[in-house]
Order: C-alpha cells, then sequence, then structure tokens
C-alpha cells in the first residue's frame, strides 16, 4: 500500500502500533475500524483468531486479512505475532544487568506464565493417546523443530515408535501414512505455519489424532488439532527466534516422555543408558 515501505517491522518495542496508527488515514472504514480495535485492544488481539477480530470490528473475516495487508504484513497471523512481540514484559528488566541474569530472569517469567497457562486436563489427555498410538510422527520446522528432535530421541529411550524427519515433505510424507491407531505430534509457535498446517491435515485425514503444542489459543492449528497445549505467548523480548516460547514447548514435551515413562509397563530406560555409557570414551 502506498506510504508503507517497509513490509516488516525492524523493532519489536512499539513499532507495529505506531505504523497501525499512521495507517489509519489510508484505510478504507471497514478497514479503519480493524485497524482501531488493534490499537485499542492490542493485548486481547493476541489471543483473537481472525474470525473473532471481524466480529468485534463488525466486518468480515476477509476485510481484517486485507486490512493487515494493507497496513504491511501477509495477513492476520503474522500482524498478531509481531504486537505479541511488541507488547511489553509483565517484569520491568533490568537493562544494567548482566546478559546471564536478565536471559535467566526472562526465562522464569516465561516457565510460571506458562505453567500456568497449559491444561492439566490436556497433558492427560495427550499422554493417553500417545501411550496407545501404534506410531508416532513429530512434525514442525524452522525453530520449533530442535525440541521436537529432543523430544523424539527422549520417546524412542521409552522403546516407543517415533519418528521425525527434518525434511518438510519427510513429514508429510510421514503423516500422510498414519491412520486412526496412530498419533501426530506438533509444535508451533504461531499455530499458522503453512507446512506444519499440511502435515497436520494430512494425519488428520488418515484418522491420526494429532497433538498441538503452541503459544496462542486461537490459530488454524488449534481449530485443527484434537489437543491443544497451549503456553501463551510469552517471547517478547526476541525479534526472530521466539526462544522462551520455544523453551516453555520443550518442557512440555518433557512432560509428556516424563508422564509416559511414569505410566504401568512403561519400557524401561535401562538398555538405552547402557547406549550412552558404551558412547563414552575412555581416559587413557
Amino acid at each position: 500500500m502506498a506510504g508503507i515501505d517497509d513490509p516488516t517491522p525492524r523493532s519489536p518495542g512499539g513499532t507495529v502500533l505506531l505504523r497501525v496508527r499512521a495507517a489509519l488515514p489510508l484505510l478504507g472504514p471497514s478497514e479503519r475500524r480493524v485497524a482501531q480495535v488493534i490499537l485499542d485492544r492490542p493485548e486481547a488481539v493476541t489471543e483473537w483468531s481472525t474470525a473473532e477480530l471481524a466480529t468485534i470490528a463488525g466486518t468480515s473475516a476477509a476485510t481484517v486479512v486485507r486490512a493487515c495487508q494493507n497496513l504491511g504484513f501477509r495477513g492476520f497471523q503474522h500482524l498478531r505475532l509481531e504486537v505479541a512481540r511488541a507488547a511489553p514484559c509483565e517484569r520491568t528488566p533490568t537493562l544494567d544487568a548482566h546478559p546471564l541474569a536478565r536471559v535467566f530472569d526472562d526465562a522464569a517469567d516465561a516457565i510460571s506464565l506458562s505453567r500456568a497457562s497449559v491444561d492439566l486436563a490436556g497433558i492427560d489427555a495427550a499422554v493417553e493417546v500417545l501411550a496407545l498410538a501404534r506410531r508416532l510422527v513429530l512434525v514442525g520446522t524452522g525453530f520449533s523443530a530442535p525440541p521436537l528432535q529432543d523430544a523424539a530421541m527422549r520417546f524412542a529411550t521409552l522403546g516407543r515408535p517415533v519418528e521425525a524427519p527434518s525434511d518438510v515433505l519427510g513429514q508429510q510424507f510421514a503423516a500422510r501414512s498414519l491412520t486412526s491407531v496412530d498419533a501426530c505430534l506438533t509444535v508451533s509457535y504461531s499455530g499458522a505455519n503453512a507446512h506444519t498446517l499440511r502435515a497436520c491435515r494430512a494425519a488428520k485425514e488418515g484418522g491420526a489424532r494429532v497433538i498441538a503444542v503452541t503459544s496462542f489459543p486461537r490459530s488454524p492449528l488449534t481449530q485443527l488439532a484434537d489437543i491443544c497445549l497451549v503456553t501463551g505467548p510469552v517471547t517478547r523480548t526476541h525479534d526472530v527466534d521466539p526462544f522462551l516460547s520455544r523453551l516453555s514447548h520443550l518442557l512440555v514435551l518433557h512432560t509428556l516422555h516424563t508422564a509416559l515413562q511414569a505410566r504401568p509397563g512403561s519400557t524401561a530406560t535401562g538398555p538405552m543408558r547402557e547406549v550412552v555409557a558404551e558412547a563414552l570414551i575412555d581416559e587413557t
């Protein structure tokens, strides 16, 4: 749109809302209502779906998407991520503190928020599905991939039949082979990753149950998944890497592993520890 040159905010600290406010005169009446709602209720926007924002703005979902695109975003999901990153942290950071102190303090705050956000009943339901699954396929890309690879190794120590292809096409191939006795476990910060959604839809079409670990309660992924474990959009101090959310996702995955390990009849990890021991080299 004319007058908006930079399609992506360079810094999260308030730039997003400033851009929305500056663009108001350039928008049509319906799109202006969408932008005004975003300005009036930025904290709530991160919890809404496209349809919910459209209802509150008194317009259509298509108008919401068009308004976001005219503001320079790819769509509502992109705008929502940037608004979440622009939101002030619950704790006022001590800028002169050592980076170690800031990082650990931010992590502690993020973990506390996520601990209060994750539904315990959802954890129990996910563990039940994982315990009964004949096969388990893990899907996720980008910054969500490392927690999944870690989880795949942990599930393997329990003797679980788990696959975690790193290639996005490999994930879709594996997901398409799942059936009603299998499960698909996915991690996505935004809940709107196109590759992840394709793999999850393929798993659902085959009858598999889909378990999602994500940060936003309203997203295309939470609408698709059978079980949603939502940690909250806790990443607000980094422009690109959603590290704090990734940390929370990792802890949720570790919780699933721990709960599976505690179930009666779970495979003993003794033989797996021997694998680790054999990988060590004695000093000479």
